[in-house]
């Protein structure tokens, strides 16, 4: 009995002593599994990937669920970090006409690109996975923060090609747009700061549903706040065609990834909460 005691105690230790980097649960708060998200993901024809731009972790989770994803689903890639106008080159070097050193001097690539994002592009190119790339060019994000949405109309025919079919719905009631104008605080600017977001969810939807095709899952990868509380991306998506079937997974960062605080419960279908000291790749 004081053997099977003592093995119990030092189970518990072992356990107390375990270090769990990120864990899954579903839009109500309860913990669920990579291989359920997996499995629903399946089930999609979109997957929105909400990501913190400068989380190991999140990149690492990314690169993985694709290839697992690829394992049993014909794959569609996307991503916030490619603008629209940049297409041509990301084309270019995924079929092998360019290497990394031209891309880095035609096309406008993050800071980050070549450890956060270069390996899900490389494993694209590598097994022929079309990659869109859908957020609008940002000067005209910042073209309708400082003029509004009307300046658009102004756009050469070839200029509009790389956004969204003018006018966009807007709501400017939409929580995520109303809090970001109250974050604003009268500032100059204010009004127009939740449209020039809109703008660039309007646009990445729009290329989202000009890409998906029967028998395939979309799966785009941008800033956890363009989709969280089902808004953003996914809202336009079902401006776009109320049938669609998108999964969004929201990442959040926590002390104690254990337990979902309350604050994160309904952000998205699934929610993957990552311990707040992981590493940041800049």
């Amino acid at each position: 009995m004081k053997k099977l005691l003592a093995l119990l105690l030092f189970a518990l230790a072992v356990q107390a002593q375990d270090k769990q980097p990120y864990q899954l649960y579903t839009k109500d708060g309860k913990k669920t599994t990579y291989k359920k998200f997996l499995k629903k993901a399946g089930e999609a024809q979109v997957v929105l990937f909400g990501e913190y731009h400068d989380n190991s972790l999140v990149h690492w989770l990314q690169l993985e669920f694709t290839k697992d994803m690829s394992a049993q689903k014909y794959l569609v890639l996307g991503a916030e970090m490619f603008e629209a106008d940049n297409q041509d080159e990301l084309q270019q070097y995924l079929d092998g006409k360019i290497d990394q050193k031209a891309l880095d001097t035609v096309a406008r690539l993050w800071s980050n690109y070549k450890t956060d994002y270069k390996p899900i592009v490389d494993y694209a190119k590598d097994n022929n996975i079309p990659f869109i790339a859908t957020n609008v060019p940002r000067r005209y994000a910042s073209q309708v923060y400082k003029q509004g949405l009307e300046s658009l109309e102004l756009l050469s025919e070839e200029e509009k090609s790389w956004i969204a079919p003018l006018p966009i719905p807007y709501d400017g009631t939409l929580p995520g747009y109303k809090k970001m104008m109250e974050m604003m605080g009268g500032h100059g600017g204010g009004e127009n700061m939740p449209k020039a977001q809109a703008i660039k969810d309007a646009t990445m939807a729009h290329f989202i549903t000009e890409n998906i095709k029967d028998d395939y899952v979309f799966i785009h990868f941008n800033g956890t706040y363009h989709s969280d509380n089902f808004e953003g991306i996914s809202w336009y998506l079902k401006q776009n065609d109320p049938s669609v079937k998108v999964i969004t997974i929201s990442s959040v960062s926590q002390k104690d990834v254990l337990k979902l605080e309350e604050e994160n419960r309904g952000k998205a279908d699934f929610i993957l909460v990552v311990d707040e000291d992981m590493t940041k790749t800049h």
